[in-house]
């Protein structure tokens, strides 16, 4: 914007020249046009009086015509008279004959002038006209322009000044950020001399440990580097798969047309130039076709061998020149179809040349089997060179000392040059065998089976080209990467062992093995947002921490309390237990001495029957049991919260108030235990009101911390506003100063133009109407006898009222006067 501003504001300038300069050519174009209506006036006024004048003329020539006739009248009368009188009228006579001819002769001269004169009126108008409406249209196309001119330079002093607060906003902010990269390169410029001097140390330590420790620096000797197992490459890997993931699409493709070219071959060579359907084909040919038939022996192993190939490509394996094994299976097939294309070859020729001696062939078309020829010898002498590159491409993987490492490079380039020179030369077989098919069409012999095969033919060759065309490109993008050593001990070119490779990937396995069992699983992690929502809830739950300690203690009170409770009471069961044995042992003595009472037997026999007796099971002495509770308790110890009761052992029944005092101390137990329950309760939640108020209240202080906080950022901001406000203001009231002293020299330089463009004008009107007076008169003075003779005749009144006329009609440049009025000025002035 500090670079637009200065080009805009010169812009404008010019502009403004530009409206300055279409508004002085519009003011004198008006100017112009002001002087041509008067001129246009005058010459009205001219045509008015010399039309009037003619009429005159006219009218005069009417009476003198009359007198004439009067006096020719007078004349016959006075024939008799004598002579003398007769002479006189005829002296007379020819006197008014003269003076008409001469009058007559003036009013066809006028009359011409005056025709001349409104012909050259009319074109003027018309031109003027025209004229004016293209200089009023030219006025509304700059007044357009200076309109939007004024918009645009609105806009734009607008535009800038948002621009130029922006702007000061931003260069605060990079200052800001000029002063913090200052701090920051101050701490890294330290951080580095830190840095620097800690690695100083370590290399002054790893030196001192390298010479006392390290016996000698294998990589230093290449001879001992070679030894050396290099790192597994991942990346290189990964790139080798997907180069040949590529070519074998590409190979898939070569494949597939070479399938087709050979098949439609052996199709047109059973058609063309004899019909195998109808006539027997030459011999050779026959053994052409044979061998023909025999080509997805020789081409389909080139597939399934750079399958092969691909597959063996690995991320675990290690692909270079000597580990590839596959590549020369790959390079033996190759050798085979390219046998078999040196084995057709001369098949292929032999049948071209009976092609030209075909009755029907021409000498265009012979042409054009000759260039097939050398196309086809081209292609099978690419083929032999490339055979041979990939020949030497695989000796590494047979032998390694076959080829040496800076070979490799050369190999591969020569075999990038052999792919685009059998790109070429397939594309040239496939233009000629284009032409000749087309030449072929022509012939009145050529059948629908022979276009339809030489169709597919040409397809085939198409895809050839396009197949070919792409192996060549993706070979000589990948060159760098063919030519480079991806797996070689560090610091060293040597080429890559075959035992190398497989301590290589041994090494691989054991360090993915030692990863793996480095590898821990990650703890289950929390997502951000929850992870900062727990920390606010910490925050604001660390304020009920002591609540939460004396609530706790609280709680460990209660429950050593209920533990020594709890023993109480088992040692109270474990008693019960005891009473209730010797309770039981008791009925059933008395059972016995009950029965034995009934049945009055001796004491033997009781004895018996109360050996016999079985005893009461665990049910009857509960049933039992609850009824002595209810009658005959025995001693028991009831200890609780209030204190501890005992109740003596009585075998008798208990009376009414015993059992009633049971009760009440029951319910009041009861009553006891629910209001401790309350109680306990009420503490509970007393303890939680007290964290939680005084929860609330620490985030009271931090949200006014925070209160005052954004207050003060408020404050910063609204004085930042006004701050800004105020500049803003300033440059405002600078451009508005700036535009008002701009205007009022526009609106000064305005007025002197003015003022000089008037001067001119009056000077140049001055300069112009003093001629065209003298002119005006000098042509009143030109008239002949007859103006001189009408000039004498006017009296002095109206020639006054002439000249105020006159004086009138050349001061108005505002309207027309209409020519009745100025017809009806000069009557009144004649």
């Amino acid at each position: 914007m500090l670079f637009t501003f200065p080009q805009l504001r010169a812009q404008n300038q010019v502009l403004k020249k530009a409206v300055v300069d279409e508004q002085a050519n519009s003011t004198t174009l008006k100017e112009q046009l002001k002087q041509r209506d008067q001129s246009l006036r005058r010459q009205e006024q001219e045509m008015d009086s010399l039309s009037f004048r003619n009429q005159q003329l006219a009218k005069r020539v009417e009476l003198l015509q009359e007198e004439l006739v009067a006096s020719e009248t007078k004349g016959k009368k006075g024939k008799s008279k004598g002579d003398s009188p007769s002479q006189h009228g005829l002296q007379t006579q020819s006197v008014f004959d003269e003076d008409l001819q001469k009058k007559i002769e003036e009013n066809e001269r006028l009359h011409i002038q005056f025709y001349e004169a409104d012909e050259q009126h009319r074109k003027r108008e018309a031109e003027l006209k025209a004229r004016l409406e293209e200089l009023e249209k030219n006025a509304e196309q700059h007044q357009t322009a200076v309109d939007g001119l004024a918009k645009k330079y609105v806009e734009t002093i607008e535009r800038l000044q948002g621009d130029k607060a922006r702007l000061e906003v931003k260069a605060q902010s990079l200052e800001m950020e000029a002063k913090e990269c200052r701090v920051r390169s101050e701490e890294c410029q330290q951080q580095l001399r830190r840095c620097q001097t800690e690695l100083r140390t370590q290399m002054k330590q790893s030196s001192s440990v390298i010479q006392e420790k390290v016996p000698f620096n294998d990589t230093k000797f290449s001879d001992y580097n070679s030894l050396n197992v290099p790192a597994h490459n991942r990346r290189h890997q990964l790139k080798a798969r997907d180069v040949a993931s590529q070519a074998l699409s590409f190979i898939q493709d070569l494949v597939a047309a070479l399938l087709n070219f050979h098949s439609y071959t052996e199709q047109r060579i059973h058609i063309y130039p004899l019909d195998s359907s109808i006539e027997p084909i030459s011999p050779l040919n026959q053994k052409f076709s044979q061998y023909l038939h025999e080509n997805a022996v020789y081409v389909r192993p080139l597939e399934d061998s750079f399958v092969q190939l691909y597959q063996s490509i690995t991320e675990d394996t290690v692909t270079a020149l000597e580990t590839v094994v596959k590549l020369r299976d790959f390079a033996s097939n190759f050798s085979s179809y390219t046998h078999f294309l040196q084995k057709i070859l001369p098949y292929q020729l032999k049948s071209l040349e009976e092609e030209c001696e075909a009755p029907l062939c021409t000498a265009a078309l012979t042409a054009k089997n000759q260039e097939l020829q050398s196309d086809v010898k081209k292609v099978t002498s690419v083929f032999e060179k490339l055979q041979n590159y990939i020949n030497l491409l695989a000796l590494p993987c047979v032998r390694q000392d076959a080829m040496p490492q800076t070979s490799v490079a050369a190999v591969f380039t020569q075999l990038a040059a052999c792919l685009h020179s059998l790109h070429d030369s397939v594309k040239e077989m496939s233009k000629h065998y284009n032409q000749k098919a087309s030449m072929e069409q022509e012939l009145p012999t050529v059948t629908q089976k022979l276009c339809t095969t030489t169709e597919c033919l040409l397809g085939s060759l198409c895809s050839l080209t396009s197949s070919t065309g792409k192996i060549a490109t993706f070979f000589s993008n990948n060159l760098d990467f063919f030519t480079s050593s991806g797996y070689s001990p560090r610091g060293s070119t040597v080429t890559l062992n075959p035992l190398q490779a497989e301590s290589m990937l041994a090494n691989k396995k054991r360090a993915a093995a030692f990863i793996h069992a480095l590898k821990r699983p990650r703890a289950p992690s929390v997502p951000y947002s929850e992870a900062l929502s727990n920390r606010r809830v910490l925050t604001s739950s660390t304020e009920s921490r002591e609540g939460l300690t004396q609530q706790v203690q609280q709680s460990l009170e209660k429950i050593a309390r209920l533990e020594q409770e709890k023993e109480h009471w088992l040692l109270e069961a474990q008693l019960g237990k005891v009473r209730l044995e010797k309770e039981n042992q008791r009925i059933a003595e008395l059972e016995a001495q009950l029965a034995a009472a009934a049945l009055g037997g001796s004491p033997d026999s009781q004895r018996a029957a109360a050996a016999g007796a079985p005893p009461p099971n665990h049910e009857e002495a509960e049933a039992e049991q609850s009824p002595a509770g209810q009658q005959t308790p025995t001693t028991a110890l009831c200890t609780s919260l209030v204190g501890m009761l005992c109740t003596t052992p009585s075998v008798d029944h208990v009376g009414d108030e015993e059992s009633r005092e049971q009760l009440i101390k029951s319910h009041y137990m009861c009553r006891v235990g629910e209001l401790t329950t309350q109680l306990q309760i009420s503490d509970s939640k007393a303890v939680h009101f007290h964290s939680e108020c005084r929860a609330l209240a620490k985030r009271l202080t931090i949200a006014e911390k925070a209160r005052e906080t954004l207050s003060e950022d408020v404050k910063l901001a609204n004085q930042k506003i006004t701050h800004l406000q105020d500049e803003l203001a300033t440059t405002k009231r600078s451009y508005e100063d700036q535009l008002s002293m701009m205007s009022d020299h526009l609106c000064s330089m305005n007025e002197t133009l003015s003022k000089q463009r008037e001067e001119i004008d009056t000077l140049k009107l001055g300069s112009k109407v003093l001629p065209y007076s003298g002119s005006v008169h000098g042509g009143f003075r030109g008239k002949g006898t007859c103006w001189n003779h009408l000039r004498g005749s006017l009296s002095s009144s109206s020639r006054q009222r002439r000249g105020v006329f006159l004086s009138r009609a050349c001061s108005c440049t505002h309207a027309h006067p209409p020519a009745s009025r100025l017809r009806g000025a000069g009557c009144h002035l004649f």
